[in-house]
């Protein structure tokens, strides 16, 4: 049989809902004229998602794993058995709009130059979710997403990480693009190879981006295809593990592209802003101020400090 045009890849946990509308959005996405092949890596899940898919959904190829291999891990079991000439590594809380993946593929068709290409992403109440991004600064690197970004949000140095100083409807190159939805050459898999599995999920695919332009490939945005993200319905399961493998991938990205006395600085100074947010709910709990919550949040950003975020 002749290699399909496409291999969607999607990489799910515990999401089984979510993954069949997934699922049940792409032949529309796709559209005609394209053929395509389906990979779903369930990294063991305990909520029936593999007997679902393989029940509704037979054509896909249905890869079980035993443990969870992360986003990193299961997505480059996916691309492993790939055959197609594109790959999507395509979140399972997405829902792709009609003719979605036809455009992605158009767009590489037509740009030789470009290797990776995302979509706009808007969340299910259809307002934008922020998804190009410049390659973020040491100063980035050290704030966003902190306790900095809470009470400083305004600060410009946010507002140009996440490309708001251009137009959000026009095609454009970045440095890179949320992992959601990622249309990618397989010359670019072959070349740089697949998403480093030191990142158990986050920042693996500002990495993989980075080593794709560093080999001389170009990323691009376009707005013309757009999906649907109900974004993180897999992590929000575990929020302090959230925390943990979002801010160690930070420190791993950090120790790779800026050197180890960097990340060193980094650890530390992450460590302490959930020094300053376990006080901050700890003084909240002794007022009495909704006590359950406080106790609960405490209990995460504890798990955190623990982690060491090694």
């Amino acid at each position: 049989m002749a290699s399909p045009d496409i291999s969607i890849l999607i990489v799910s946990w515990n999401v089984r809902s979510l993954l069949l509308k997934c699922l049940q959005a792409l032949p529309a996405a796709v559209g005609e004229g394209l053929t395509y092949e389906v990979i779903v890596v369930d990294n063991a899940s305990d909520d029936g998602t593999v007997r679902a898919v393989r029940r509704k959904f037979p054509q896909v190829w249905t890869i079980a794993n035993r443990e969870n291999r992360g986003f990193t891990g299961g997505n480059n079991q996916a691309m492993a058995a790939a055959q197609g000439r594109y790959f999507l590594l395509l979140n399972p809380d997405t829902e792709p709009a009609p003719g979605s993946i036809a455009e992605l593929h158009h767009y590489l068709e037509t740009h030789p130059q470009v290797g990776i290409v995302g979509p706009r992403l808007r969340y299910a109440d259809g307002s934008l979710q922020p998804s190009r991004r410049r390659f973020p600064t040491l100063a980035t690197l050290f704030c966003e997403s902190t306790v900095i970004q809470q009470y400083l949000p305004t600060l410009p140095m946010f507002g140009r990480y996440i490309m708001a100083d251009r137009p959000e409807d026009e095609p454009q190159e970045v440095d890179w693009l949320v992992g959601a939805a990622l249309f990618v050459r397989r010359e670019v898999y072959e070349q740089v190879g697949g998403l480093d599995e030191t990142y158990f999920m986050y920042s693996e695919e500002l990495d993989w981006c980075r080593r794709a332009r560093e080999a001389g490939w170009q990323i691009a945005y376009d707005p013309a295809a757009e999906i649907i993200h109900h974004e993180g319905k897999s992590s929000e399961q575990e929020i302090a593990e959230r925390h943990i493998r979002f801010f160690r991938s930070r420190v791993r990205y950090t120790r790779k592209f800026h050197g180890p006395i960097v990340a060193q600085l980094l650890r530390f100074w992450l460590l302490s802003t959930f020094v300053f947010l376990w006080l901050r709910e700890g003084s909240k709990w002794l007022l009495r101020h909704k006590p359950g919550l406080r106790a609960q949040r405490m209990r995460e950003y504890g798990k955190v400090l623990r982690s060491g975020l090694r």
